[in-house]
């Protein structure tokens, strides 16, 4: 099942590879995802937001969050052609969509955890 958000089957493959892991994969991915979302905030030139959403884009597809990985990709590709006009729009968008992959994550641990 793939929302617009999560794709699950990405995320089933996880569980059965990580087995005890996944939890910490879950906490690791959220706690990076923070740190990236602020390289992004605090990028000054088109070069930094380009690497910022790379490695965004990496670690949202590795999880599942195709929304997020798309937005970064649409974000990497916007900072190769400056000027970066109306760039603002699409980090909104990144931090609105971040917010729906953080909220079904945290459900995981807590699914994770009682489970």
């Amino acid at each position: 099942m793939t929302d617009m958000h999560i794709d699950h089957r990405v995320l089933s493959d996880l569980r059965e590879v990580m087995e005890d892991g996944y939890l910490l994969l879950v906490q690791t991915f959220l706690e990076d995802s923070e740190r990236r979302l602020s390289q992004l905030h605090a990028a000054r030139s088109a070069e930094e937001l380009g690497l910022a959403a790379h490695s965004f884009k990496g670690s949202s597809s590795n999880m599942g969050a195709v929304g997020l990985a798309n937005l970064c990709q649409e974000l990497e590709e916007r900072a190769r052609r400056p000027p970066l006009y109306g760039i603002e729009d699409l980090i909104n968008r990144i931090d609105q969509e971040f917010f729906e992959v953080q909220t079904f994550y945290r459900g995981e641990q807590q699914r994770i955890s009682a489970g």
